[in-house]
């Protein structure tokens, strides 16, 4: 019996055994970052800015799993479109801090919020936001409208995801969910790493984002943007949006098995004066697989206005 207890309490620890032993996101592990640092109300926060000195600005917001650097073939395109360019690193991702806690959207707009005024960024930006970073990027527009030019959103959660059976059943089980996925989602995000590198723009991206889950505090962070933000309501927050009359453009890909098209039949329900693209043979990595193509639609919606 002493036996079985001892297996058993090993395995309950097992997770957080392997998650003290992960690297520290610390100024050891920061002194290759190429960027710049704020320190913000929640901790610090790491953030680059791209393309044009002077211009206006577009802030990019990326998602759930991917820090930053998802941007870097559409930051450089975008900057030749004349805007300077703003990525930064979510909390929990990148080079940022781990704040524990909930990750709601309250969590994350008070980041994006800090940052924007850290640099006195006040108004005519153009935000985009990618995947999870589209829910960020919604919640924003739908709280300060007046502070926006356009809303970009590429492939927004916030509307519908697809995250498994299995995950759906795990989520189903606050505390022995939480134990299994934290097992779990570090092989599942290497196996989706490996799946994009042959198709990604992005240089070094798939062993960037297995280098995530060497450091401590970011899969808790993704379970609890699984929790929190990924699992809040959006319809609100869009209809604001859409009586805001903020210009919004949607794009998305064609094969995404992450945010599905049909997403794109229910953002129109809630706001009927967006504007779709569908990216061809696209799935949810478009970001850094199809940058040319989102580019393109970025350009024609300018160069339109």
């Amino acid at each position: 019996m002493w036996i079985a207890i001892a297996i058993l309490a090993g395995l309950a620890a097992l997770p957080f055994v392997m998650e003290a032993r992960r690297r520290k996101m610390d100024a050891t592990a920061r002194a290759s970052a190429s960027g710049e640092f704020a320190e913000l109300s929640q901790g610090v926060t790491y953030y680059q800015w791209h393309g044009q000195a002077r211009g206006p600005v577009c802030v990019c917001v990326h998602g759930l799993t991917t820090p930053s650097f998802v941007f870097a073939a559409l930051a450089q395109g975008l900057g030749a479109l004349g805007f300077r360019v703003l990525t930064y690193d979510l909390y929990g991702r990148g080079y940022s801090d781990r704040p524990s806690g909930a990750q709601n959207a309250e969590f994350f707009l008070r980041q994006l919020e800090d940052l924007l005024a850290a640099h006195d960024i006040r108004d005519d930006i153009t935000m985009v936001g990618y995947s999870m970073g589209g829910a960020i990027a919604s919640a924003y527009a739908a709280k300060s409208p007046g502070t926006l030019r356009r809303l970009v959103l590429i492939a927004p959660a916030g509307i519908e995801m697809q995250r498994g059976k299995a995950v759906e059943r795990l989520l189903a089980l606050p505390v022995l969910g939480d134990w299994a996925l934290r097992l779990l989602l570090p092989a599942s995000m290497r196996k989706a790493a490996h799946a994009d590198e042959a198709a990604s723009k992005v240089e070094g991206l798939a062993q960037g984002q297995r280098d995530e889950i060497l450091f401590r505090g970011y899969v808790p962070g993704v379970i609890a943007s699984i929790r929190g933000i990924l699992d809040e309501a959006f319809e609100a927050r869009h209809q604001a949006i859409s009586r805001a009359d903020l210009p919004v453009m949607a794009i998305w890909g064609e094969r995404d098995q992450t945010i599905p098209l049909r997403s794109m039949g229910t953002l129109t329900k809630w706001n009927r004066m967006v504007h779709h693209t569908v990216v061809e043979g696209a799935g949810h990595g478009l970001t850094h697989t199809h940058p040319d193509a989102i580019l393109d639609a970025i350009r024609a919606e300018v160069q339109g206005e």
